[in-house]
């Protein structure tokens, strides 16, 4: 691939949260070779004038669902593999061109996905995947309705968000190794209740310490980590006690679990966007009373647990998690959480804190010498307005992964 230039422009330094007028960056097939504000010879190169705007790394979300076709968790399951996969490359064609050039999936999205992406046979972020979410009898991925005792779906092909259902502490390191041996990069668990469930309490516990503890293990010993899906004090308590990396959503917390948070390393993954999106079409879709009241709970208290979040000094990172058509939604995320956070702390929750959490900070979240050529080239200043992001279709002038243009105007 020909050696590329971006030329004039400025470049949002991720780590310190800063602008850097007049650089160039030299991209060299996928990579960044070069970042210089001096003057460099590119005569070899294509040249991109960027006119001073802003080049922003690529954009990461760190809690996606890409099988997540359909609201309808359960009906996933009795979807064809090759007619959820189809759908899925949908969703991450989507994805990509509103900037989102890496993503986390916290559970669905297999290994062939994963693959299809990189082989280019998918337009879409490139994929870090859970496989199947750990979860226990009557847990948040178990899905079956009261009433039903033997299993009713298969996930026989790895899509779909259906829990690999473990109880006990052999179960659990079983399911762990079974993702890991599918080439999972992460291991999800089920630490307590849900919103899209049936049957389990929002603000309850799920999997004992012991459960809890092997899981985190098994996923340590072939060198990945652990992220939990907890809300409740209680239930986030216990999980980082037991060593997970990051708790997701995490809307009940209270200022003692932060610090808790706090003293063992722990990132928060708020996803505000779902719940917006939720309470908008939730009854619409047939979500029981039920899902709607714990709906309520923990939407009326998310930007309350962002905000204190940061007051107790947790790192908070960028997620969305959003099912079916409101996938469209994704860009939300940065309007809503202006609402607590400065700018330019969202911009880099979506970028540095992002790769931080999955220890890929060389490759991803920042553009220096080395890591991949995702960026974005953006009209206006989103370390003081988010607009562009939030419009990306309008927003984004170019769009680059790996070295390849994806789109620009």
């Amino acid at each position: 691939m020909k050696r590329q230039a971006l030329e004039r422009a400025t470049l949002f330094d991720s780590a310190s949260g800063t602008l850097r007028p007049g650089t160039t960056i030299v991209v060299e097939g996928e990579r960044i070779a070069h970042v210089t504000q001096e003057p460099i010879v590119v005569d070899d190169a294509e040249r991109i004038d960027c006119a001073g705007r802003v080049v922003l790394p690529g954009l990461i979300d760190a809690h996606v669902h890409v099988t997540a076709v359909s609201h309808d968790l359960a009906g996933l399951a009795l979807h064809p593999p090759s007619l959820l996969s189809a759908e899925s490359a949908q969703v991450m064609r989507g994805m990509l061109h509103r900037g989102f050039t890496s993503v986390r999936d916290a559970a669905g999205a297999d290994f062939g996905l994963q693959e299809a992406q990189a082989r280019g046979l998918y337009e879409g972020p490139r994929l870090a995947i859970a496989g199947r979410p750990i979860s226990q009898t009557g847990g948040h991925a178990d899905m079956r309705p009261k009433g039903v005792q033997a299993s009713m779906f298969c996930s026989c092909a790895g899509l779909g968000l259906m829990g690999a259902i473990a109880d006990g502490v052999g179960e659990v390191r079983r399911a762990v190794r079974e993702q890991v041996r599918n080439g999972a990069n992460h291991i999800k668990i089920m630490a307590g209740g849900g919103v899209s469930s049936p049957t389990d309490p929002i603000d309850g516990t799920q999997f004992s310490p012991e459960e809890l503890r092997a899981a985190v293990e098994e996923a340590e010993a072939a060198n990945l980590y652990a992220l939990a899906h907890a809300y409740s004090p209680r239930a986030v308590t216990r999980a980082v006690q037991a060593g997970v990396r990051s708790i997701e959503h995490g809307n009940l917390v209270d200022e003692a679990t932060l610090r808790e948070m706090k003293r063992h390393g722990a990132w928060l993954v708020p996803t505000l966007s779902t719940y917006v999106a939720l309470a908008e079409e939730g009854e619409r879709l047939g979500w029981s009373r039920a899902m709607l009241d714990k709906l309520e709970v923990v939407r009326s208290q998310g930007l309350r647990a962002l905000a204190m979040a940061r007051a107790e000094g947790v790192p908070v990172v960028f997620g969305t998690d959003l099912l079916g058509r409101m996938h469209d939604r994704q860009s939300g995320e940065f309007t809503i959480r202006v609402a607590v956070q400065p700018p330019v702390e969202v911009l880099q929750s979506a970028t540095i804190v992002a790769a931080r959490l999955m220890g890929r900070e060389r490759e991803i979240g920042q553009l220096v010498p080395g890591a991949f050529a995702d960026l974005l080239v953006v009209d206006g200043d989103p370390t003081t307005d988010l607009s562009p992001l939030a419009e990306p279709a309008q927003g984004i002038r170019l769009l680059m992964q790996g070295g390849r243009v994806v789109r620009r105007h």
